[in-house]
């Protein structure tokens, strides 16, 4: 039986519907295990969902992820499936994820074509960067060992269905900072008597965007942003106390070794310079996901055998993405499908009036299909 592509834009947008944060999604989580089930894989549900389809008599497994978690955004689309969930939205297209997924499930179900096992992996709280970790914890690869794990990410802006990917790095990593300024508050009309916490925090905030422009090469693909400056000071009160936060993006371990190490010594130097403590912390929480060789060319060559435009090695993206835990153990290719360039489709991801192409669902399932056959080929006489 042909997938029905109409009733899967329906279910996207009831995903869309009904969007839930991360490590809160059980309505979801209900939702995708029930199609599994009645599509007859058998069905695992723990911190995530997992679908096993075994077909034939080969040993050979690998695995396709799906985010499921969605954004604190209050959604600002005029479409009729708008969120019901008050702030809270699918701003990155995960509910488009699961959706192709599940109708790629489906189709082998029916279809086969393939010989060994396809583990369908829906990860919880990608957005955080835990999902995967969490999942790994509770032994996801010793639970369904594959040899090989595939994710998709829809890219606002591209031409619609267009792949592109690369082998190596792919992604950057995400590091959070936090800079605690310990200084001495006091009256505003006399702030020689204080330590201002204001002004050293502006000094070191200056100071931090010396360490890509001159101590990194240009092209390294480095960011450090200041996103938070939070200080008790008030109207008529000069701050004793003040916390920077923020994010470091890098393409490297050696990149974000050298930022971080940077990063505390101008902190405390300048803190040491005014006579204050610094509590300085810097915690990784996306690692530089990387894509393996074998994998990477079965992407490409599966789309251009479906006459897909790619971009076989395109620049690494400097967002971060958590597939980077599962590639980390695991050969693996993270690869992006254009969303379509104009209208909501392009705006970008996280954006209040963002929305995922439901033109996208065949491509998303063909591709899924295509490469399931291309890994795991039936054995022929």
């Amino acid at each position: 039986m042909p997938l029905d592509i109409k009733k899967l834009s329906l279910l996207r947008q009831e995903f869309h519907k009904f969007p839930e944060l991360g490590f809160k999604e059980d309505l979801t989580k209900v939702r995708v295990a029930k199609f599994l089930r009645e599509i007859g894989l058998e069905v695992h549900v723990g911190i995530g969902v997992i679908g096993v389809l075994k077909v034939g008599k080969s040993n050979r497994a690998i695995g396709l992820r799906a985010d499921m978690d969605a954004l604190p955004i209050a959604e600002l689309s005029t479409h009729n499936y708008v969120s019901k969930s008050d702030g809270i939205m699918h701003a990155c297209g995960h509910d488009g994820h699961m959706t192709m997924l599940l109708g790629a499930a489906q189709k082998l179900a029916e279809d086969s074509g393939f010989d060994g096992t396809v583990i369908f992996i829906f990860q919880p709280n990608e957005e955080h960067g835990l999902g995967a970790k969490a999942m790994l914890e509770e032994g996801i690869f010793e639970k369904f060992p594959v040899e090989e794990v595939y994710g998709i990410h829809n890219l606002p802006a591209a031409p619609l269905g267009e792949v592109s990917t690369r082998v190596g790095l792919i992604c950057s990593s995400e590091s959070l900072f936090e800079i605690e300024i310990i200084g001495k508050g006091g009256h505003s009309s006399m702030p020689y008597l204080g330590k201002d916490a204001i002004i050293i925090g502006a000094e070191i905030i200056q100071a931090l965007q010396t360490i890509v422009s001159r101590k990194l090469p240009p092209g390294a693909g480095a960011v450090v942003s200041v996103t938070e400056f939070v200080s008790d000071g008030q109207r008529n009160v000069s701050s004793g106390h003040a916390i920077l936060k923020g994010d470091v993006r890098t393409r490297s371990p050696k990149d974000r070794a050298l930022i971080e190490g940077s990063m505390r010594q101008i902190s405390e130097g300048i803190g040491s310079v005014h006579g204050v403590k610094i509590r300085f912390s810097f915690n990784t929480e996306f690692s530089e996901t990387i894509n393996a060789k074998t994998p990477t060319e079965a992407v490409i060559r599966c789309s251009r055998e479906l006459e897909l435009k790619v971009i076989p090695d395109r620049e690494p993206m400097s967002f971060s993405e958590d597939f980077a835990h599962f590639s980390n153990v695991i050969p693996g290719c993270f690869f992006l499908l254009g969303n379509g360039e104009t209208g909501a489709n392009s705006q970008p991801l996280h954006s209040a009036d963002y929305d995922f192409n439901d033109d996208l669902l065949p491509i998303g399932v063909s591709l899924w299909t295509a490469l399931v056959q291309d890994r795991l080929p039936e054995y022929k006489i």
